[in-house]
Formats: C-alpha cells, sequence, structure tokens
C-alpha cells in the first residue's frame, strides 16, 4: 500500500524517525557529497545532481528543487555497518600475563535515510557473508541489527549506472529488506513523496503520521518515473553465463591490456559497497605494557594484500585485477549463490584511470563469441 507525503511535511517524517535514532542521510558540505547527520529536510541537497563517467565526478545544480535527483556518490552504508578501521581488542600487561578487554560492539540505533536501491541491494549481500555466513561478524550484526533502513528509489541514473542489467535498480523490489521506501514526484508546480513500508517498524511510523493513502494516478505517475530512469541507464552488463566466461578466460590477454593502464591503487574496492577484505594488525606502546588490535579495510589490489610467507601470490598487476574481476562476478557466486556486483557503477566513477568494467566484460565476451581468447 503506498501513502503520499507533501514535501512541506517531510519534516514531519523525520520527527518520527528521530524516536528511532540518529539520522544520517545524503548531505552536500563544503562543495563534498557524503553521508551525514541529518537534523532537518533543509540538510539534504535540493537542487543538486551529480555528473559522473569513467574517472569523473561533478556536482552540479539542478533548475528544480528536488532533494534527491542524484544516484550515488563515492559513500556507501558500508561505511556505517563496516567501519574503515575498528578496534578490535586491547590489552594490559598484568605481573605474570595479559589481560585481555574485547571491544563493545556499537549499540547505537540509527535510521539510514536515502539508501539507493543497487546499495539496498549491497546491504543484502554483506548480510549473507557477515550476518548468515558460517563466520558471522558480530559488530556487523550488531549495527546491521540497530539500523533502520528508509530507500528512495532512483528517478535520475547516472552515465555509470548499470543497476537495470543486474536487477538492483532503480526500483525497489518487494523482496527487498527495508523499511521504508520513498519515490520522489515533481510534477506540474507539485513536489511529493509516495511511501510504502517494508516492516511493521515501517508501517509504524507511516500510521503515526496519518498519512493518506496515495490516489491510483500518483503511484502510476511514480513508478513510471523509475521505468523512464531505466530506460535512461548509461551502461550495461550482460549476465548471461559471466561466471563460465570468466573461467574460461583465465589467460585472455585483455587482462594484459588493462593491466597496462590499472594503477592497482585499490579505489574501486574503496568505493565498492560490497568488498569486505581487510587486515589485522597491532599497535603497542613504547612501555610495551599496552597494546591493541586493530581491523581495518584491505584491498585485493595492494601487493601485500596476498603476502604468505616468502612473497606475494598475485605480484603482477594482471593477476591483481583479474582476481578482483573474477571474484567479484564468478567465485563470489559459488561461494554466496549471488553476484558481488550491484551495478553503482562507484569503480568506474573512482578509478583514476577511468577502467570500466562494463567494458571489460564486454571485450572478453565478444572475444570469446569470435573464438579470438587464445
Amino acid at each position: 500500500m503506498h501513502f503520499i507525503i507533501e514535501r512541506e511535511n517531510l519534516d514531519r517524517l523525520l520527527a518520527a524517525l528521530q524516536e528511532h535514532g540518529r539520522i544520517i542521510g545524503p548531505r552536500i558540505t563544503e562543495n563534498t557529497f557524503g553521508h551525514r547527520d541529518i537534523a532537518s529536510s533543509q540538510d539534504f541537497p535540493a537542487g543538486w545532481t551529480f555528473e559522473q563517467d569513467g574517472g569523473f565526478f561533478r556536482l552540479r545544480q539542478r533548475r528544480d528543487p528536488s532533494l534527491f535527483a542524484y544516484t550515488v556518490g563515492q559513500d556507501s552504508w558500508k561505511k556505517e555497518l563496516y567501519p574503515p578501521r575498528s578496534r578490535l581488542l586491547s590489552l594490559q600487561k598484568t605481573e605474570s600475563s595479559f589481560s585481555v578487554t574485547p571491544e563493545k560492539s556499537s549499540s547505537e540505533k540509527v535510521v539510514f535515510f536515502g539508501v539507493r536501491p543497487c546499495d539496498l541491494a549491497a546491504i543484502q549481500i554483506q548480510d549473507i557473508i557477515l550476518i548468515q555466513g558460517p563466520f558471522a561478524d558480530p559488530e556487523y550484526s550488531r549495527r546491521r541489527e540497530n539500523a533502520m533502513i528508509v530507500a528512495i528509489e532512483c528517478t535520475q541514473p547516472a552515465a555509470t549506472c548499470f543497476c537495470a542489467s543486474l536487477g538492483t535498480g532503480p526500483g525497489i523490489s518487494s523482496s527487498s529488506d527495508y523499511d521504508l521506501a520513498l519515490t520522489e514526484v515533481l510534477d506540474d508546480g507539485l513536489h511529493y513523496f509516495l511511501v510504502r513500508a517494508g516492516t511493521e517498524q515501517g508501517r509504524a511510523v507511516i500510521a503515526g503520521l496519518g498519512l493518506a493513502e496515495a490516489p491510483e494516478q500518483n503511484i502510476i505517475r511514480a513508478e513510471n518515473l523509475v521505468q523512464e530512469a531505466a530506460s535512461r541507464m548509461g551502461r550495461t552488463m550482460d549476465q548471461k553465463g559471466i561466471k563460465q566466461l570468466l573461467y574460461d578466460n583465465h589467460e585472455h590477454p585483455r587482462w594484459d591490456q588493462v593491466a597496462r593502464r590499472c594503477l592497482t591503487c585499490g579505489n574501486c574496492t574503496q568505493v565498492c559497497p560490497t568488498c569486505f577484505c581487510h587486515s589485522v594488525y597491532d599497535r603497542v606502546s613504547l612501555s610495551g605494557k599496552e597494546a591493541e588490535r586493530f581491523r581495518s579495510w584491505d584491498s585485493c589490489f595492494l601487493l601485500d594484500h596476498s603476502y604468505i610467507h616468502g612473497g606475494s601470490v598475485r605480484v603482477s598487476s594482471r593477476s591483481r585485477y583479474r582476481q578482483w574481476i573474477t571474484h567479484k562476478l564468478a567465485s563470489w557466486i559459488d561461494q554466496f549463490k549471488v553476484s558481488g556486483c550491484v551495478g553503482c557503477g562507484r569503480c568506474i566513477t573512482w578509478c583514476p584511470v577511468g577502467i570500466d568494467i562494463t567494458e571489460e566484460i564486454q571485450a572478453i565476451r565478444q572475444s570469446d563469441e569470435r573464438g579470438c581468447n587464445a
């Protein structure tokens, strides 16, 4: 069931959500975009959009007051659920040994406002790995449990988006895990949001606001906007047989071509909403009486990541790029029964040399079909 909330009443929704925790959402401050604390609807990026392409990102003002007429920036919600750096434990030297104090998991209640469909799919993928997998992560599990999700459908795709070809956007499917889902509509001077609930918690928020049920024509208008966004998607990635395609082309010459451009900087993995590689390191005080253990994001593009006694397993740019894309789109499916890509396009936008994952797959597919993969 869909309900309607006018733009001028959006602060009522935010006030209701504040009862469920600190609201984090999209903001533009000092000409940069990111997920930050939201106090009122005035904090949202009204009248702004993004221009994106390979290795290119710019903020641009629009001619209308849309709050969410953009796709995704460099920040994903992974930063909130799986922090870039976290302390695992601390140790204190005693007379005969050490006392160990594990770090307490975060208990803060938060509301993620403005989660895009691709990021919603990414959260569900990380749930599979970090909660439902054989080695559940307690910190992620606690943060996820304490997070309420307010998702927003996309009506303005970027040139780097390809979620439509992966089935992860621009609309929010009924199988998605969200509390509330919004669609923003500007139509003949009217500015409103269609709202629907995905959980009992979401339904309670809607009931508390006393929102009116949306007329059929408003629902159709919102659905058309999402469908139009899908038709204007900047890129595509053919999923047919993609796992076997990569397995069969382990020695494809395309890997050498992309390696000549790749800087192995790891930007793509840092902005990716599903990558979860990390390293663990210890920090010891000068006195030797205290120590701390930390976990921090890592990347398969970095030489030390595959270091095993005596050296790294993947020493070339070729092998590291191949490892990333093959894991993301092929062996990830074998491990977790789902692709590791959600079509957000961040890896394309934030690659310093503009390497395009969809272009690389298409090049391998075309040569494979011609029988030129030797």
